[in-house]
């Protein structure tokens, strides 16, 4: 049998982000870190967008170290008027971004009776507000180019009550409709939005829970896998649906969770 062809061609034509520019909020750290990462790795310039600027000065600096085009924008994703002026100063200094990776969360955890209506205020404007209004501002723009990837990081309690869901549940039960409201506007113009919903993954948000081995290992047996969810678990998923071969999938919630939502 004669040898095959190297597969860069054929890889490239379904998984190079080259040329391509990307937006991820919540870049600085966690799955937002690994996904910005893994397209930055796929030849994306990225450009990290988060509140503080010390870690997206610093997850920036090491991107570029590793050989990567990054750079970083701070922007309070909960406040409107800094989010719009954000988005502007990303495109005014970059370009607008062919993909947007919306991976910003919080996740305050009371139970429901003792839950403020500061906290859901809060969690509903960084969870699912700032992802519809990055939507408004650049989708159009990437519909009327003719392509263009929108990513979401949902839960598994957008689809099932987890750990005091409270308003994170809300929001990312909200974020995975906006995700089938942003493909039925524009996946016909070219432009894919789909969602990953993770199961229970070792990040800043559950270090709490990982801090306690008996919890972490009870959670780890409830998947098919038998461990828990690290962030570069997520690195592959988004490149597919970040590249060129995610042209046909839309409007879809891709569970990366190791069989926890399914057993």
């Amino acid at each position: 049998m004669p040898p095959t062809a190297a597969p860069g061609p054929y890889l490239d034509a379904l998984f190079s982000l080259a040329g391509r520019r990307a937006l991820v909020t919540g870049g600085s750290s966690g799955i937002g870190r690994a996904i910005a990462e893994a397209l930055a790795g796929a030849g994306a310039a990225v450009v990290l967008m988060a509140r503080r600027p010390d870690p997206l000065r610093t997850a920036a600096e090491e991107l570029r170290a590793a050989g990567r085009t990054a750079d970083w924008v701070a922007a309070d994703l909960g406040d409107r008027a800094a989010l719009w002026a954000g988005a502007d100063e990303v495109a005014r200094r970059f370009g607008e971004p062919d993909i947007l990776v919306n991976a910003a969360g919080v996740n305050p955890r009371p139970p429901m009776g003792e839950l403020t209506t500061e906290e859901w205020d809060r969690t509903l404007a960084v969870n699912l507000h700032a992802p519809f209004l990055l939507g408004q501002r650049f989708g159009p723009g990437m519909a009327e180019r003719g392509w263009g990837r929108i990513l979401h990081l949902a839960s598994q309690q957008a689809v099932r009550a987890f750990g005091n869901s409270g308003a994170y549940g809300v929001s990312k039960a909200g974020l995975a409709g906006l995700t089938r409201s942003q493909a039925e506007a524009w996946s016909r113009h070219g432009v894919s939005v789909n969602a990953l919903a993770p199961g229970f993954v070792h990040t800043p948000l559950n270090e709490a829970v990982f801090a306690d081995p008996v919890r972490a290992e009870a959670m780890a047996r409830r998947t098919m896998a038998g461990r828990n969810g690290e962030a570069d678990d997520f690195a592959a998923a988004a490149v597919f649906l970040a590249g060129p071969g995610a042209a046909y999938v839309t409007g879809q919630t891709l569970f990366v969770d190791g069989g926890f939502s399914v057993t």
